[in-house]
């Protein structure tokens, strides 16, 4: 298959915005994709990864959502030199339900056997789908051709439908709950284990407070090394000139923790101030990061302790 490509996407002043799409009544979803399909044949959803499978057949349609800012590197992948091992290669425009992509057909050889690929990559356009880069990859040993034959995988492939981000199955799936979202509104679910809070659609200009929640392994088996690694973990921060005003070890959630209070300015270069707060277990750390124009910042804090208070590993 094609390689995956890991895309983080830390924080946003912006709001993301959804309308009904229609949708075919056979169209079946993955859990918490935006991207569904009718699978043909015998193909169920998999419980190994995104996406469909004959497992009996060794046949697979694998599905990539991800960030619109993972299509450059997927199309000059796509329309690079000629991959290794795969023959027959061809590449074209390809029209589906929710759209136009491109389709990539080739023979490769695995474990001593045929396998047919085809890729069909393509950009979400519209609110519907906004922010997406799609990747749908789907594998057929030479063996069940005559189940999945061309044809077959290109109905599959053309039933390719796009819906909004569905927030509830998303957030279902995440490694934590949040048991209080503090007037906050669910903006964007990510596969990397992160959720965005803000204060949802404005009818001004004004900058809002907003919160991002994530978890991810590692972390330092040191007690002694924790606030250099809060501090380290707060360079990525969206905030310019950042500028700490105090830093210290709490507990969070009674277990080992860290706080740290900072000012900067944020992209417009206004002046913001935000929290971070750092939940250590071992082999992960829970992470709570609050962002707050700087005049909003005191009744800001109260909501994001609020929902840090309210968060709950699964």
């Amino acid at each position: 298959m094609f390689r995956r490509h890991s895309v983080f996407v830390f924080a946003a002043w912006a709001v993301l915005t959804s309308t009904t799409l229609s949708v075919p009544a056979e169209t079946a979803f993955p859990p918490g994709l935006r991207i569904g399909l009718d699978p043909p044949q015998d193909m169920k959803v998999s419980t190994r990864f995104p996406g469909f499978e004959d497992s009996e057949r060794n046949a697979v349609i694998a599905i990539l959502d991800l960030p619109a800012s993972a299509y450059r590197d997927l199309e000059n992948s796509a329309f690079g030199l000629t991959p290794q091992n795969l023959d027959q290669l061809k590449r074209e425009s390809f029209p589906f339900e929710s759209g136009i992509g491109f389709l990539i057909t080739g023979v490769a050889q695995q474990n001593g056997a045929k396998v047919h690929r085809w890729s069909l990559l393509a950009m979400g356009i519209g609110p519907s789908a906004p922010n997406l880069t799609m990747l749908v990859n789907v594998e057929v040993p030479e063996s069940a051709l005559s189940v999945y034959s061309d044809a077959v995988v290109r109905k599959a492939l053309a039933s390719v439908t796009l819906r909004p981000a569905p927030i509830q199955e998303q957030l279902g799936m995440l490694p934590f709950k949040i048991d209080d979202l503090s007037g906050f509104q669910v903006m964007q679910v990510m596969p990397t284990g992160t959720v965005i809070l803000a204060e949802g659609p404005s009818d001004s200009n004004e900058r809002q407070p907003f919160m991002i929640v994530s978890v991810d392994r590692g972390g330092p088996p040191e007690t002694a090394d924790r606030a250099q690694f809060a501090r380290n973990l707060l360079s990525s921060a969206p905030v310019r000139e950042l500028s700490i005003q105090s830093s210290e070890a709490m507990r969070v959630g009674g277990a080992p923790g860290h706080e740290i209070r900072a000012n900067g300015k944020g992209p417009a270069g206004d002046a913001v101030s935000l929290v971070q707060w750092i939940r250590f277990s071992p082999g992960g750390f829970l992470r709570v990061v609050g962002v707050s124009p700087a005049e909003k910042w005191d009744q800001a804090f109260t909501r994001f302790r609020t929902v840090r208070d309210g968060v709950a590993l699964r």
